[in-house]
């Protein structure tokens, strides 16, 4: 007598591994976004005059030559900067914010649109953390360490950065020069000269890439290197293999140039995945890309300030994608996890994805005493990351994105057949 045979109950999940090198050609053999893209340009001549005052100052710090003393109401002004810094440091939320004030105010600050992307994007991996997808990956020991490892070093940027931005704003309110102070806020030496070069000569290329390199090489040591961090994150096999995780992709919501006046196109992402975080090289090549891809191509600075002005910051990723994500939960999060994608498609019916708001997802946590110390010790190595930046190609990650979101979900349904 014949018996029926039941299907296993892994089936789908066997099925969607099969499919998998079909969706990998799906996902990379698709048609490139229509290029006019421009690189961004750095002069010899401004490269050279950097180089001059860059020498002079190491030339100074080895000399012992003191700075110059600040006046009693200067020292005034040195503290409101750092009390409304340590305002806006609170949590994510509130240094994107900042962030884009000084963008609005001080539009030849690029580096703040920048921080203000990048920004947002941390704060969309933070609440990740406790979204629909991760939670059923991580426990929680893994989850709260790698909060730590995300809120400090993006608090540490911005303990660093923001103190800056607030200065040169307070020069033009003034119409004089005071980056004389940034020692008195713990600004590495790097800066000085390149904050006086952008006074006189508004230079906002070299501005933005001199940011770059200072950032990068501020956190090196204080978390890159950090002995807490490199055992609790950075040598953990998951945040290894974090690249399931998406917790090193940054993408800028853009929309292509409509390829017939019928169809507005829908909301993409412009961006890139950072391979390796622990390499301080590659992340300011990274930062580099990422600068480029924002400022030299006009379609995607044009939708990001558009976004930026008309979706405020909540942590969420429903803030770009509300018909992918949703800030509240459709389902209890001890239930089996319902598959949304069918390849870089969402399934017909499917629900979105929650994803919490910063503020249902972390509390603040105050930002710990800073370490210590200046890391410009040479002239030659961090002055070699200043020159001409080509966009990098395809800078369209919205298949990137889908490909990722299929891998997570396919390490979903492994986890629940063990």
């Amino acid at each position: 007598m014949g018996r029926t045979t039941k299907p296993r109950k892994d089936h789908e999940f066997w099925e969607k591994l099969k499919s998998f090198p079909s969706l990998i050609h799906h996902f990379f053999d698709t048609t490139e976004t229509p290029d006019h893209s421009s690189p961004i340009p750095v002069s010899e001549a401004s490269i050279k005059r950097i180089e001059a005052r860059l020498i002079k100052q190491r030339e100074l710090l080895q000399a012992g030559v003191a700075n110059q003393k600040a006046s009693a109401e200067e020292l005034e002004l040195v503290k409101h900067i750092r009390e409304q810094t340590a305002q806006d440091n609170r949590n994510n939320v509130t240094r994107t914010t900042a962030y884009w004030r000084v963008y609005i105010d001080t539009p030849a600050i690029h580096w703040a649109l920048l921080a203000h992307m990048v920004s947002r994007n941390g704060g969309w991996c933070m609440t990740d953390l406790r979204g629909e997808l991760l939670p059923r990956l991580l426990n929680q020991e893994l989850t709260d360490q790698l909060f730590a490892f995300l809120e400090r070093a993006n608090g540490l940027i911005f303990h660093d950065a923001y103190p800056q931005l607030l200065l040169y704003q307070e020069s033009m309110r003034r119409k004089i020069s005071l980056f004389h102070l940034l020692p008195d806020l713990g600004v590495s030496a790097w800066m000085l000269p390149f904050w006086k070069d952008f006074w006189e000569h508004r230079d906002s290329a070299i501005l933005t890439l001199s940011l770059i390199v200072n950032e990068q090489n501020f956190i090196e040591q204080r978390i890159v290197q950090n002995t807490l961090y490199q055992e609790s994150v950075l040598n953990n096999v998951l945040f290894k293999s974090q690249a399931y995780l998406q917790l090193n992709q940054v993408g800028f919501p853009f929309k292509p140039l409509p390829t017939d006046a019928q169809h507005a196109p829908d909301w993409h992402l412009a961006g890139l995945i950072l391979e390796h975080f622990a390499d301080q090289s590659e992340r300011i090549a990274f930062g580099k890309s990422l600068y480029a891809i924002l400022f030299g191509i006009p379609e995607v600075l044009e939708s990001v300030i558009a976004f930026a002005a008309a979706a405020p910051h909540t942590g969420s990723r429903a803030d770009y994608w509300p018909n992918r994500y949703s800030p509240i939960a459709k389902a209890s999060p001890d239930t089996k996890y319902q598959e949304r994608l069918d390849g870089a498609k969402w399934m017909t019916g499917a629900s979105p994805l929650y994803s919490p708001p910063l503020a249902q997802a972390w509390s603040d946590r105050p930002l710990a005493p800073v370490e210590p110390g200046d890391w410009f010790t040479e002239v030659e190595k961090p002055l070699s990351h200043l020159n001409a930046i080509p966009v990098p190609e395809p800078y369209d990650m919205t298949n990137e994105i889908y490909f990722g979101l299929n891998k997570i979900e396919l390490a979903i349904r492994a986890a629940e057949m063990l």
